[in-house]
């Protein structure tokens, strides 16, 4: 039985927290310390292409490479994600899943793989909603193609990215959510109506919202006041300071409220890495410093470098969020979203025991990572000094 003592943050009260692989007990101490650290759920990525040098979109990605991006991961709080394979030829998408199901089976990092996002291929074709996904690639929905992402997955895609204005979207996005699948819009130059479409045939997420869009918008209506109008919608954030500006960030967070907001990274294999020119999937990309990530030899951003920990500092730096809210947004948030049992409940008896233990300095507005658990077992400790 594994055990640690903190302030829990989501009630400030100081905690013994008891588990083993779930949560055993939450009880609060009689008698009061000082220093005591934070305690919180581990944060959940809902959209990660790669990490620490691993491309997730590559099938011949080793998982020894796969299991140090996990390691990584857990260094900055996350205890479970959802590595992002985007568009592509069938074969490679086929093949990147396989070898993500292999790796989610095999490797003891594996469990930490909640499922998979597939972010694409059906998606806008048309520069700016398309982002930095290949064109030659962007294709209609298919449900037997589908199947065989799912056959190669062992079933576990469990989120899924698409671009309602193609013909036979709403059947499409229905079958998807008849198998539990969470269907996200994203990548799209769609109308309201089409978007009202989507979320009657169960559309329930917005794929970083603000960002795969055209440069150049109409005032009102289009597809981002749109969604951000639509309640039914949860939305996806990329804050890394450089994906939204925060006057958009603030505004967007008003219209969703917390509840339906959620933090993701959108990391490429780069992040975490040396700046650089790198390969994620078929597109070459370049890590500049600072961590802003472009299309080789251009500036339109793709993807990020960004670190969980370091999304929640920018929360409450750029939206003047809580500490509180801002892990809300990475962890029950995106646990209710994606219907991750055994993770919606915060720190509660009979949840998964997920845990992050952390430092926060409010006059930097900075935290650390002390240690990370994964159903109860110590997959990080930050060293000494």
């Amino acid at each position: 039985m594994g055990r640690c003592f903190g302030v829990d943050l989501s009630s400030g009260l100081q905690v013994l927290v008891e588990f083993d692989r779930t949560i055993r007990l939450v009880d609060s101490l009689i008698h009061q310390h000082e220093g005591l650290p934070i305690l919180a759920p581990g944060f959940i990525d809902l959209q990660v292409n790669g990490f620490a040098g691993a491309d997730f979109n590559d099938p011949t990605t080793p998982l020894e490479k796969i299991s140090q991006a996990a390691r990584a991961l857990f260094a900055t709080g996350v205890t479970r994600f959802f590595p992002t394979v985007i568009t592509g030829p069938e074969d490679r998408i086929v093949a990147a899943l396989r070898n993500l199901a292999r790796a989610k089976r095999e490797l003891p990092e594996g469990r930490a793989m909640e499922g998979f996002h597939v972010e694409g291929p059906h998606i806008s074709p048309e520069d700016g909603p398309r982002g930095a996904h290949p064109r030659e690639w962007v294709r209609p929905p298919d449900l037997d193609e589908f199947r065989r992402w799912q056959e190669a997955a062992e079933g576990n895609v469990r989120i899924v990215t698409i671009a309602p204005e193609w013909p036979g979207a709403t059947k499409y996005i229905e079958a998807l959510v008849a198998q539990g699948v969470v269907v996200s819009i994203g990548h799209t130059q769609a109308t309201g109506e089409q978007i009202q479409e989507a979320v009657r045939a169960g559309a329930t997420m917005s794929t970083h919202l603000g960002n795969g869009a055209h440069s150049v918008l109409q005032r009102h209506p289009n597809y981002i006041w749109e969604q951000l109008a639509e309640d039914r919608l949860a939305a996806g954030f990329i804050v890394d300071g450089i994906h939204l500006p925060a006057c958009f960030l603030k505004v967007a967070l008003r219209a969703k409220g917390i509840e339906r907001s959620i933090l993701v990274t959108d990391a490429v294999m780069p992040a975490g890495c040396a700046p650089g020119r790198y390969k994620v999937g078929e597109v070459e990309i370049e890590l500049h410093p600072g961590d802003r990530v472009t299309l080789a030899g251009q500036d339109r951003l793709a993807g990020s470098a960004l670190r969980m920990d370091r999304g929640i500092e920018n929360l409450m730096r750029l939206a003047g969020l809580s500490l509180r809210e801002a892990v809300t947004m990475a962890t029950r948030n995106p646990a209710r979203v994606a219907r991750i049992s055994g993770r919606q409940r915060g720190l509660a008896p009979g949840e998964r025991a997920d845990l992050v233990e952390l430092d926060y300095d409010p006059q930097q507005g900075r935290i650390r990572i002390l240690r990370t658990w994964l159903d109860g077992e110590l997959v990080w400790e930050a060293p000494e000094g």
